[in-house]
């Protein structure tokens, strides 16, 4: 590839400017809904794969994936699960279980316990923390599975495996033969998941959500995908969980004049090449490193193998927003509220305490955002378009649910009967006070 059929032009801005603020306004309210189209689409699939189930599921296997996908094809067998323990290399393998080791390490720490209050008087209140019975993971396999999102597998699976799910069920679209890329099997069964189903996109979030003879329903439905599985996620969320809304992948690095350009551009270039809707942004102080990452950008560019997709992306919504000081860029920053969040700049950990909203923080040049996709520990399933102001990265809390505990003596009724039944009188609901005043003889 050369780099004519690559060129692009990222544009730099200055952010008191009247461009400055319409771009800081457009980032602000970056939150969007899929089309029309897209909307309707996969409304009519969902209604399909509920009355039509796996026939639906299968016509649209066949129609999209895999032209000969029969229902009995649906699950992946143990043979295909042995075989693919034989397609990969010890050092896949070695990766994987480092992966995997590095990831549950982080996330056994969020575990929550159930816990009690005790009163004077008899009363105890409390908490019971338990896991959902089933969650679905959704794992991109990429074109025809040429790209198969492992981290995603682990990611994804081992916070349900720590909360306790009995039954973890993965899903990923088929290439056209029907097969599943081996790596992605072998890394459920690294987990310990041996349900796994060859269906993809809005389809397979309708079969998990509704159930089909082959696919039981499950309670959670987590993982990342494109719009018409964002969209699947978005309808059928209410019936069952999901992880989160989520758009194309972000990331915003703040940088001072001491941050090196070259790696300020690899770091965007690592976003970029995600989708030609990902955004990709620096903030800094430096007008030299504004330019020297332009040039940096150019440079590195046209050695990606995707290239194409990385220059549509900076081209289209790629930024370098040049601010006054640090604490205005701070400030920028957390009115973003962006997935990724890279602070390329001195002493670093001196600004943490002023970052309000982001999916999570990498601190210091030698932290680049693909260490968090996949080895960090961290969970790299996080909040896009603006949503790290009111929601958090996947965990093992998205797996669990808790349920009140409440038990009252007669003496504890007795001395609370007054309240309970004058709160519920201002309600206007009588029967509520009565069932106090039953029990109190009053």
């Amino acid at each position: 590839m050369n780099a004519g059929t690559v060129h692009m032009k990222i544009q730099t801005l200055k952010i008191n400017t009247p461009e400055g603020q319409q771009c800081r306004q457009a980032l602000r309210n970056r939150f969007t809904e899929a089309d029309g189209g897209c909307r309707e689409a996969v409304a009519a699939i969902l209604a399909r794969v509920r009355s039509e189930g796996d026939a639906a599921v299968v016509a649209c296997c066949r129609q999209f994936d895999a032209p000969t996908m029969t229902a009995e094809g649906l699950r992946v067998s143990p043979a295909e699960f042995a075989a693919a323990q034989h397609q990969v290399d010890p050092d896949f393998r070695d990766t994987l279980r480092f992966a995997a080791d590095r990831i549950r390490t982080f996330h056994e720490r969020e575990m929550e316990d159930s816990w009690m209050l005790t009163r004077e008087d008899g009363t105890i209140t409390g908490r019971m923390v338990r896991p959902v019975d089933s969650a679905g993971l959704y794992v991109p396999g990429g074109k025809e599975g040429s790209t198969p999102l492992v981290s995603s597998v682990l990611m994804n699976g081992i916070p349900a495996q720590i909360a306790g799910v009995s039954r973890r069920v993965m899903v990923t679209p088929p290439n056209p033969e029907g097969g599943v890329n081996p790596a992605l099997l072998v890394a459920a069964s690294e987990i310990g998941i041996d349900e796994v189903y060859k269906v993809g996109s809005a389809w397979a979030i309708g079969a998990l959500a509704f159930g089909t003879a082959t696919i039981p329903a499950v309670d959670v439905i987590v993982g990342p995908g494109n719009q018409y599985v964002a969209e699947a996620k978005r309808q059928v969320m209410g019936r069952v969980r999901i992880d989160m809304l989520a758009g194309p992948s972000e990331v915003l690095i703040i940088a001072d004049e001491t941050a090196r350009a070259a790696f300020v551009a690899a770091d965007m270039l690592a976003q970029a090449e995600h989708d030609p809707q990902a955004l990709a942004l620096v903030i800094t102080t430096s007008e030299q490193l504004a330019l020297d990452v332009a040039g940096e950008l150019e440079r590195q560019l046209p050695l990606l193998p995707r290239a194409d997709i990385a220059r549509i992306a900076l081209t289209d919504r790629g930024r370098i927003l040049l601010v006054d000081t640090l604490e205005q860029a701070i400030d920028l920053a957390n009115e973003i509220a962006i997935e990724h969040l890279e602070l390329q700049i001195v002493e670093p950990w001196q600004w943490l305490p002023r970052i309000r909203h982001a999916g999570a923080i990498f601190l210091g040049s030698w932290t680049p955002e693909a260490a968090g996709d996949y080895v960090a520990g961290p969970n790299h399933v996080l909040p896009t378009m603006g949503t790290a102001r009111i929601s958090s990265a996947l965990g093992v809390e998205t797996f669990l649910k808790k349920s009140s505990i409440i038990s009252y003596s007669r003496q504890a009724l007795v001395a609370d009967s007054l309240h309970i039944r004058r709160l519920a009188a201002l309600e206007g609901l009588t029967a509520h006070g009565n069932s106090v005043a039953v029990r109190v003889g009053d």
